[in-house]
């Protein structure tokens, strides 16, 4: 017995240190990836062809059978919000490539068989890989007046939590990260999108027509948004296969693409 006592007390302290380090190297930005800047002049050169090398294999045939089957949620959050079906994919489409392609094993055992989205639940939740600190921003946007991402009192409850939550940072984890229904997941990533359009207007600048720009500042947070005349596409640097792409190119790219553009038209 005392044998086997330790043995738990040993277990627990090593499910104790992981927790500990992965909060940490999340608050110290660890987990952050360096970001890239565009040549706006060509990275949108013929991007409505079929050639796109991201558009190519297994991972992008898995990919857009599994997006579909989500057609109804995102459209769904599309008309409560009116933020348009397609840029939520492009994001979307990022995100799980990013996934396909780093997480090899778990693409080829569980993704691609299943035809299904991949639903992170650690440094970032959900299918559109949204962390924590930036779904609080979210919600707490929607209310303060002051902020220059507020909306309009229209908006103000839209992620409310029922009056007998207890917990609202667990409430948080299962709404982004439910497997079943993944409503919250767009829902939070359109606002997201609506909040910083909403910024940039303040500003006089309009970047509604942007979904490259839109999904840069998507991708480098709130905290690194700020409106001026000439914005350029950028972010976190994606590498599928042997091309690498930054975050808002990418998610350009399939925008302007003829990809799922029966499904999610521009």
């Amino acid at each position: 017995m005392k044998k086997l006592f330790t043995i738990i007390v040993y277990i627990f302290a090593i499910i104790g240190f992981t927790l500990v380090a992965v909060y940490t190297a999340v608050e110290l930005g660890f987990t952050k990836t360096s970001g890239i800047i565009d040549a706006q002049h060509d990275y949108f050169k013929d991007a409505t062809s079929s050639n796109q090398t991201w558009a190519q294999g297994d991972e992008w045939n898995t990919l857009k059978l599994a997006v579909a089957k989500d057609e109804l949620a995102i459209n769904g959050v599309a008309s409560t919000t009116n933020v348009s079906s397609r840029l939520i994919v492009s994001i979307l489409i990022v995100e799980q490539l990013r996934l396909f392609y780093s997480n090899r094993e778990i693409f080829k055992s569980v993704f691609s068989p299943l035809k299904i989205l991949g639903n992170q639940s650690q440094f970032s939740w959900g299918v559109m890989g949204i962390k924590q600190d930036t779904a609080r921003q979210v919600e707490d946007n929607l209310k303060n007046i002051s902020s220059p991402w507020y909306l309009e009192s229209l908006y103000e409850h839209a992620l409310d939590y029922p009056a007998t939550t207890t917990d609202i940072d667990a409430a948080r984890f299962a709404r982004l990260t439910d497997e079943h229904n993944r409503y919250y997941s767009y829902l939070y990533g359109a606002l997201i999108i609506k909040e910083l359009e909403a910024q940039w207007q303040k500003s006089g600048i309009s970047i509604t027509d942007r979904p490259e720009i839109l999904a840069t500042l998507f991708n480098i947070g709130f905290q690194n948004s700020h409106p001026h005349a000439d914005p350029q596409s950028g972010g976190a640097a994606i590498t599928l296969g042997n091309t690498t792409y930054s975050f808002g190119g990418l998610a350009g790219q399939f925008y302007y693409s003829n990809e799922l553009i029966d499904v999610f038209p521009r």
